[in-house]
C-alpha cells in the first residue's frame, strides 16, 4: 500500500481495507510531510521540537495578539473556546502530543490492546499517550466531546502526566476527580466538563496524528497556548513569528502606557500611527529597559524594519 493510503486508513478509520488494524501512529515520513514548513529540530518520531526557550517565552504572550498573527497568515481554524478548567488562572503552554479517541468496537479494541500489550503498554488506552510525554509537552486529546463515560483522566493519571511533562491537558472530552486534580501543584486541565463516571466505550485510534478539537485542527508539535477564554494551537513553523510579534506588541503597549502616565504624549498620539519623534523615544526607552526585551536585538531590529507603524 502507498504511504498516503496507509496514512488515510490510520487517520480516518484506524483499519485498512485489508481488515488489519494498523499502527496508531502515522509514519515519521508522513508526519514530516504534514509539518514540512518546520525546518528546526525534531523528535525521533518526526514531531517538531519547538525549543524550551520559545515555550518559556510563549507563557508571557497574549492569546489575542497571537490569534491576530495567525489570522493575518491565513490560519483561521486554530482557536477553540467553551472550556471548563481546574484552575481559572493557570495557563497550559507547550508542544502538542495528540491523541484521537473513537467510540469503541469490541474487535478493534481487542486487537489494539493485544498489540499494545506486546509493545509494553499497560492499562487502558487513555494512558498510552502519557508514555510518550516529555518535559514541555501538552497531552491534547480528541474525545469527541463525550462527558459521561468520557473521563480520560482522574487524579492518578493527572499526577503521572504532570510528573512526565510538567504540564496540563487539553481534552475535547471530560475528566473525573476534580478535587484531586486541583491538588496537583502546577497542573491544569481544559475539558468540556467534569463527571464522576469512569471511562468506558472509548478507544485510542490515533497517537501523534492530526486531530480536531472542536473547530480547530491540531498537529503533533503545535505550540499550545491558553487563557481562560480558550486555547490556541499555533503551527510549529509559525511559533517564533507569533511569539516575536506578540512580544513586540507588548513592548509597544508598555512604552505607550509609560508615556501616557508621564504625560509625554496624548492618547491620540499613542493610538495613532507613530511620528518620527515617538519612534525615536520608543528606541531610547528600549535602551533604558533592556530587561523588557525577550527577543534578541537582531530579531528586534529586523522586526522593526518591517513595521509600517
Amino acid at each position: 500500500m502507498k504511504l498516503r493510503t496507509i496514512a488515510a486508513c490510520v487517520l480516518l478509520m484506524g483499519i485498512c481495507q485489508t481488515g488489519i488494524v494498523k499502527a496508531q501512529t502515522i509514519s515519521k515520513d508522513e508526519l514530516i510531510f504534514l509539518t514540512s514548513e518546520w525546518k528546526g529540530e525534531r523528535f525521533s518520531d518526526g514531531r517538531p521540537k519547538i525549543s524550551d526557550d520559545l515555550i518559556q517565552r510563549a507563557k508571557t504572550i497574549g492569546i489575542e495578539e497571537a490569534w491576530t498573527v495567525l489570522k493575518n497568515e491565513g490560519y483561521n481554524n486554530q482557536f477553540e473556546g467553551n472550556w471548563k478548567l481546574v484552575h481559572d488562572d493557570r495557563p497550559v503552554v507547550g508542544r502538542a502530543v495528540t491523541a484521537m479517541f473513537m467510540p469503541s468496537r469490541p474487535d478493534i479494541e481487542k486487537n489494539i490492546k493485544d498489540r499494545g500489550s506486546k509493545q509494553g503498554h499497560k492499562g487502558n488506552t487513555n494512558a498510552w499517550p502519557i508514555d510518550v510525554l516529555t518535559k514541555g509537552d501538552v497531552y491534547v486529546a480528541d474525545g469527541f466531546g463525550k462527558i459521561k463515560g468520557g473521563t480520560l483522566i482522574g487524579d492518578n493519571l493527572g499526577n503521572s502526566i504532570y510528573n512526565k511533562s510538567g504540564n496540563g491537558v487539553i481534552f475535547d472530552g471530560s475528566a473525573r476527580d476534580l478535587q484531586g486534580l486541583s491538588k496537583i501543584n502546577g497542573f491544569n486541565a481544559f475539558v468540556r466538563d467534569f463527571d464522576p463516571s469512569y471511562l468506558e466505550e472509548m478507544v485510542l485510534m490515533g497517537l501523534n496524528t492530526p486531530i480536531r478539537i472542536g473547530k480547530a485542527i491540531v498537529l503533533p508539535g503545535d505550540l499550545v497556548i491558553s487563557e481562560k477564554e480558550g486555547v490556541l494551537f499555533i503551527p510549529a513553523h509559525l511559533a517564533e513569528k507569533v511569539i516575536v510579534t506578540a512580544e513586540f506588541i507588548a513592548l509597544r503597549d508598555k512604552f505607550g502606557q509609560a508615556m501616557l502616565k508621564a504625560g509625554t504624549y496624548t492618547t491620540g498620539e499613542i493610538d495613532s500611527q507613530w511620528t518620527a519623534p515617538i519612534k525615536d523615544a520608543f528606541l531610547k526607552w528600549l535602551d533604558k529597559n533592556p530587561n523588557e526585551v525577550k527577543m534578541t536585538r537582531a530579531q528586534l531590529d529586523d522586526f522593526m524594519q518591517k513595521r509600517t507603524w
